[in-house]
């Protein structure tokens, strides 16, 4: 089945509750400012739609306000997530491939700031960290296409549907394959985090039917927990909504998945992220990349072509050749 011990990576993330209690601060804050906007931006509707003549003004504002609200916190959410991936992601990375590595590391807030000393020693900005983090997911789409997609290989009538379904969920499973390259170029101790990225994604692709197959498993389990917690709060959600002025009960839908999402990224995605790189490092251990699957990816991902530019123009593919090193 898998190929990862659910213990240790729950054990892992027990360990690192500071950065669990810090996604939980920043991921629930961000429901409650949705939960905040909506409502703000429903009442000033509802007020704007009395002042107007038609009977169906205010219900009809509170309705525009509450979307307008909750944009206004779509756009923030967007501009900020690069800050997000840095101080909250990375360092929480950084503790997991420690402790993966039996390393000890601080506990309470220590820890925090002792991770994000770690990360901001690899990446000194976090808009390098961010358009890093952007080349690989883009580089890794192609994965897909290389070792995932199934269709060539099931020529037969009547099963495209289903072909199709399961290339959906093998896409969907390489959601956190960036993140486990971060959790590569921090382990290695790299100062070169464009060679480093690069090799992580060559090292991911030539091990792709191990990864994947752990990744289908944890990425199914992401999406059913992820499901019953949704069901679970469309009541509370309701409930919230229900003494918002105007007829926003439709957007109870809106709001579970916001609590939803927000559960996911401060629970699910540290156990999910802890239990890729058990499998990942393990099966990596002692290889070096292969300079075919370097070449099938520059064929198939023009992200994995601009990566491999930014570490030629940083100086750093020089490197390439032997096996990384680990400090």
């Amino acid at each position: 089945m898998w190929d990862f011990d659910i213990g240790k990576s729950l054990s892992i993330m027990a360990r690192t509750w500071p950065f669990i209690v810090l996604r939980m601060v920043v991921y629930f804050g961000i429901t409650l400012a949705y939960i905040v906007a909506t409502g703000a931006g429903a009442g000033v509707g509802y007020g704007v739609g009395q002042i107007a003549s038609d009977p169906d003004g205010p219900v009809s504002f509170a309705l525009w306000g509450g979307i307008a609200g909750f944009g206004v916190v779509s756009v923030a959410v967007y501009w900020v997530r690069e800050y997000i991936l840095y101080l909250v992601k990375a360092g929480h990375i950084a503790a997991m491939v420690h402790l993966i590595d039996g390393r000890e590391i601080p506990g309470g807030q220590n820890q925090i700031a002792y991770a994000r000393e770690v990360v901001t020693e690899r990446f000194s900005e976090a808009s390098i960290l961010f358009v890093l983090d952007q080349l690989v997911k883009g580089a890794v789409r192609a994965i897909t296409g290389l070792i995932g997609g199934i269709a060539a290989f099931l020529p037969i009538p009547g099963l495209d549907g289903l072909v199709r379904f399961v290339n959906t969920v093998i896409r969907m499973s390489l959601t956190y394959v960036d993140e486990i390259i971060l959790g590569y170029n921090i382990r290695i101790g790299s100062n070169s985090p464009w060679q480093t990225a690069r090799q992580g994604v060559v090292l991911y692709a030539q091990n792709g039917k191990t990864m994947v197959k752990n990744a289908v498993w944890l990425s199914l389990f992401v999406w059913v927990v992820s499901l019953l917690i949704f069901l679970f709060m469309l009541a509370p959600a309701g409930a919230i909504l229900y003494f918002m002025p105007g007829q926003l009960a439709g957007w109870a839908f809106v709001l579970a998945i916001v609590f939803a999402w927000a559960f996911k990224a401060a629970f699910i995605e540290p156990f999910a992220v802890a239990s890729l790189m058990q499998v990942y490092f393990r099966v990596i251990e002692g290889q070096v990349p292969n300079p075919e699957w370097d070449r099938k990816l520059e064929e198939a991902s023009s992200k994995f072509r601009e990566l491999k530019e930014k570490a030629f123009g940083s100086g750093e593919a020089s490197r390439w050749d032997g096996a990384p090193r680990r400090v």
